[in-house]
């Protein structure tokens, strides 16, 4: 089934909405890219599971922009599994949406536009489930995406032949049970299937409840082996930050910049990485829109690309945290606006954490080029993201993300890393957990709390010495007189 058109409204009669029929008259404009004409008839190559920005922001960007070079020559069907909402705004606009690429990269001001025409219909699941089955049959399908959020991959004991299956699980396996009998078994109709869930272990958890379902649905043992041999389901990593929707005046600006409104427009940062781990040939083959450049790309482990993550971006986050709300900054790019807060951020990304994860894995050059895109991240003058939000389970952060860096770095070179203990002793201070009139005591028993740190951080030879004496420092004299005189 195709996409079902809706009345347009008096608001789209005023400027003309984005469809295929009105791509030749904004061509030309300013800051836009537009697909080719032949990008709007390639075969339906992808099935995804989630309409979500994150989806429409990563993967079918990266789908879209490999069309319009004529590289992968393939276009994406979308399952529309919830009853939120409905698939007009799709409909309406023949799958079309801009996204506005917005922020720093290499230090330069990103500010573009492009019309994604990577998506060829969208599918309701509670309504089209039998166009949906019939996509499995499709000679062109080679790929399976999807995004159903952290608890989309989860096991649901049902039947799935009764109706629609309720679970994503559920659904896949639905279809490729179909596509196994439509092509009795044969091994070369197999899917790639590359989940986007934000979660550990993605595609191992995916195919462990697919292998459980088959055999509560008694399946047989010629499609479970089919299901293991003919369907590689590979473990990802994203990572992007894409805000959705832009606010009422952006949107309207751009709109009117660009000469059409658009229902769907979403906004993302110029920074994108989707790591899929495989050797498979079949998986190299069907991925035909990996980009190593532009962050796509089908690597061996993503556990490299996981470590560079959680430290250079997330720990950096954590140990800055305490550090920025101190010195009044509410918001990420606010702090790269201060000069003293930035240099801050600068040498504990490039330097000392860089310096903690370098080795046999991970090159010095890739943990600084990898710093320097999170230090741009962070300067993006489009994200409006605070502090505050970033501060949300901040113990669990520092334990997890920081903590194992200062004790990595002691072991390394036999000293203690100057940046990261005043984040930590910035977090000390931000949580009001040493405030005391006895701040050796106080800080004694939070160092030695073991129940929270997993050991006894008094027991690190000067460390408690350290962050006496720059916690001391900061609460007498204020952060950024601490940083200025010990950094």
């Amino acid at each position: 089934m195709g996409f079902r058109r809706k009345m347009e409204s008096p608001k789209n009669r005023r400027m003309k909405h984005l469809t295929k029929s009105i791509l030749h008259e904004i061509a030309g404009a300013e800051n836009l890219i537009l697909p080719t004409n032949e990008q709007l008839n390639y075969p339906e190559k992808v099935l995804q599971f989630g309409t979500g920005v994150l989806l429409r922001g990563l993967p079918d960007q990266y789908i879209s922009e490999a069309n319009r070079s004529g590289k992968f020559r393939g276009r994406v069907v979308v399952v529309k599994s919830t009853q939120n909402g409905t698939t007009d705004a799709f409909a309406d606009q023949d799958g079309l949406y801009t996204i506005c690429v917005k922020g720093i990269d290499n230090g330069q001001l990103v500010n573009q536009a492009y019309v994604n025409a990577s998506i060829s219909r969208v599918l309701s699941a509670i309504e089209d489930w039998a166009a949906i089955l019939e996509c499995a049959k499709s000679e062109d399908l080679s790929i399976v995406t999807s995004n159903t959020t952290e608890v989309g991959i989860v096991l649901m004991e049902e039947n799935i032949f009764e109706g629609v299956p309720s679970s994503f699980p559920g659904k896949l396996l639905a279809i490729l049970h179909a596509r196994f009998v439509h092509f009795n078994g044969n091994l070369a109709k197999g899917l790639v299937v590359i989940p986007a869930e934000l979660i550990e272990e993605n595609g191992s958890k995916l195919a462990y409840i697919l292998n459980r379902l088959a055999a509560h649905n008694q399946l047989g043992e010629a499609f479970i082996n089919w299901l293991n041999q003919a369907n590689p389901i590979c473990n990802t990593l994203v990572d992007r930050i894409v805000p959705g929707k832009l606010s009422t005046t952006d949107q309207a600006a751009t709109e009117a910049a660009l000469g059409y409104s658009d229902e769907l427009m979403i906004m993302a940062e110029p920074f994108g990485l989707w790591a899929i781990e495989s050797t498979d040939q079949q998986v190299i083959d069907a991925l035909g829109f990996c980009d190593e450049e532009k962050g796509c790309k089908v690597v061996p482990s993503i556990q490299k690309f996981k470590e560079l993550k959680l430290r250079m971006l997330n720990a950096t986050h954590t140990f800055s945290c305490g550090v920025s709300i101190l010195a009044g900054m509410e918001l990420v790019k606010d702090s790269m606006q201060d000069e003293v807060i930035k240099s801050y951020i600068s040498q504990l990304a490039l330097e000392e954490i860089a310096g903690a994860i370098t080795g046999e894995k991970i090159s010095a050059a890739e943990a600084d080029s990898f710093g320097k895109a999170v230090l741009d991240r962070f300067a993006n003058p489009f994200l409006e993201h605070k502090w505050v939000s970033i501060s949300a389970q901040f113990t669990l952060k520092m334990k997890i993300r920081c903590l194992p860096l200062i004790l990595a770095t002691y072991e390394k070179k036999g000293q203690l890393p100057l940046k990261m203990l005043i984040g930590f002793s910035a977090y000390l201070v931000q949580m009001d957990l040493v405030n005391s009139d006895d701040l050796a005591s106080a800080l004694g028993n939070v160092l030695s709390d073991e129940a929270t740190w997993g050991q006894d951080l008094v027991a690190i030879p000067g460390f408690l010495d350290k962050v006496l004496e720059i916690t001391a420092s900061i609460q007498s004299k204020g952060i950024i007189h601490t940083i200025n005189q010990l950094a």
